[in-house]
């Protein structure tokens, strides 16, 4: 009796797994492009895997139950952007931290989709990235070395808001993006929110969205690169909603963002970096000093001399 049993419930199980994955195949095949978390995915089965085109006939699989990797959406972008295809068009927190300057590129990444700790974007020239791709040295030509992908652990959001009419104060502000950050990027801790800072005259909000040195589970260059498209209004996600976070009953629509990378270890960036009219200044401002201590110096030696001729006569009469 126990055998018959068995029996029947193992055939139960095996009719709905069957039904199961002949649902999922046919959803597979007839929603193409229903990657929740990469609009521009194709999914197709039996079995049911999703993909987005990186490169000429080069698919990479993606999960798109979770936030895709930002490496595999740069990757995608750029191919997109080389076919004609639709792409996208507070201050810094500390001494060290640095924006995106170069935007996107092609990058080379692991099979986790990490960036690789070097970039050469198809060419000869090459830099350092840290865990956001973010280029964080001077270029150099292909021998240049990069040891270690650094970790980029504190990222500042700086963003604006379109006028609302509900008080806004920093108190109900964090609460309201940390929810909102949370449910529109897949769960994302709440408590990596440090702060919030808002100027209600400019109405801009500067967020400190931080993790702890050394933490290799939360990824904050995912969910700040998809919010910065959110804002931009070019969502990543199938669903084009925006990132609009909640006070009372009213939405603050962002309609500005700014992003600020903090790494582990201080970027190494030298004179290289910066811009022709920067160096130009500065060669002024070195050669305006030089000649001002020059000209104290004559200043100063012509008055030693007319002392010391001074004294010479002083001593002559005596």
């Amino acid at each position: 009796m126990k055998t018959w049993i068995f029996v029947v419930l193992a055939a139960f199980v095996a009719g709905a797994a069957a039904q199961t994955w002949t649902s999922l195949s046919v959803w597979c095949n007839q929603r193409p492009g229903s990657c929740e978390t990469m609009k521009w995915a194709t999914c197709e089965g039996p079995p049911c895997n999703c993909n987005v085109l990186v490169g000429s006939n080069i698919k990479q699989t993606l999960d798109c139950t979770k936030l895709v990797p930002k490496c595999f959406l740069m990757k995608a972008e750029m191919y997109r952007a080389k076919k004609g295809l639709d792409t996208r068009t507070g201050g810094k927190p500390v001494e060290t931290a640095f924006v995106d300057n170069d935007g996107i590129y092609d990058p080379d990444c692991e099979n986790d989709g990490k960036f690789k700790a070097k970039q050469c974007n198809n060419t000869e020239e090459c830099w350092c990235v840290n865990s956001a791709g973010v280029r964080r040295t001077d270029k150099g030509d292909k021998n240049l070395k990069c040891e270690k992908l650094v970790e980029t652990y504190w990222v500042r959001l700086q963003l604006t808001h379109k006028p609302v009419t509900t008080p806004v104060n920093e108190a109900n502000l964090k609460i309201a993006i940390a929810d909102a950050i949370n449910k529109r990027y897949k769960n994302f801790p709440k408590n990596l929110v440090d702060s919030v800072e808002y100027d209600a005259d400019a109405r801009m909000v500067v967020v400190d969205v931080k993790k702890p040195m050394g933490d290799r589970k939360d990824d904050l260059s995912q969910m700040a690169y998809y919010m910065e498209k959110d804002i931009k209004v070019l969502p990543l996600f199938k669903n084009q909603e925006k990132f609009e976070p909640t006070i009372g009953n009213q939405k603050l629509e962002m309609e500005k963002i700014l992003v600020y990378y903090v790494d582990e270890e201080a970027p190494t960036f030298t004179m290289q970096h910066l811009s022709g009219g920067i160096i130009a200044v500065i060669v002024v401002v070195v050669v305006a000093v030089v000649a001002g201590f020059l000209i104290l110096f004559f200043v100063n030696r012509h008055r030693s001399q007319r002392y010391n001729k001074a004294q010479q006569r002083e001593m002559d009469n005596m």
